[in-house]
């Protein structure tokens, strides 16, 4: 019958190209805070319009959901999430507050942990397979997207840009949150 196994070639595995940093689940799904900027949140969401991508990345206090500071890229990189922390960091006394966040590799580089140690920052992170441990968060993406992205048409990445900046001002100053009364 002439048959004959086609074997596929086994790909080689790199593994990740920098040693990465692990942490423990501090923050155990205890989403509330006491004071502003005792425990905040991150994570990373990608926006889909007109054949493009953009990735947003944001910071949200547990005490009364604002979010400190949020970047926009058209890469999910590391520099995305050193920078959406560095505009945190602006203003604001950061010694000792918590950050938790998933184990994505962005998270777990050690460029990323020595700023976290340099501002004395407690690092918290999700268990793999638990996407609840970070559900504020991702609270926050999916009331974005269904309140404001996902209502309109974008062409533009600076449509995107505008809507995000509006919809964030909206959320911080003027939306209602139970949990501020």
């Amino acid at each position: 019958m002439k048959i004959q196994a086609v074997i596929r070639k086994k790909r080689r595995y790199y593994g990740r190209k920098e040693a990465f940093v692990m942490s423990d689940n501090h923050l155990n799904r205890e989403f509330q805070a006491s004071q502003p900027n005792g425990k905040w949140v991150t994570d990373i969401t990608y926006l889909l319009f007109n054949g493009q991508t953009l990735y947003l990345s944001a910071i949200k206090d547990l005490y009364n959901n604002e979010i400190v500071a949020y970047e926009i890229s058209r890469r999910n990189d590391l520099k995305l999430v050193i920078d959406t922390l560095e505009k945190a960091i602006k203003h604001r006394n950061v010694k000792g507050i918590l950050l938790h966040s998933d184990q994505g590799i962005q998270y777990t580089s050690r460029t990323y942990h020595q700023l976290l140690e340099k501002y004395q920052i407690k690092v918290s992170m999700f268990r793999k397979g638990n996407f609840w441990d970070n559900a504020c968060i991702e609270s926050f993406f999916s009331h974005f997207k269904s309140e404001c992205f996902h209502l309109h048409t974008f062409q533009t990445a600076s449509e995107v840009k505008g809507a995000v900046h509006q919809y964030i001002h909206f959320y911080n100053h003027e939306r209602f949150q139970k949990k501020i009364k």
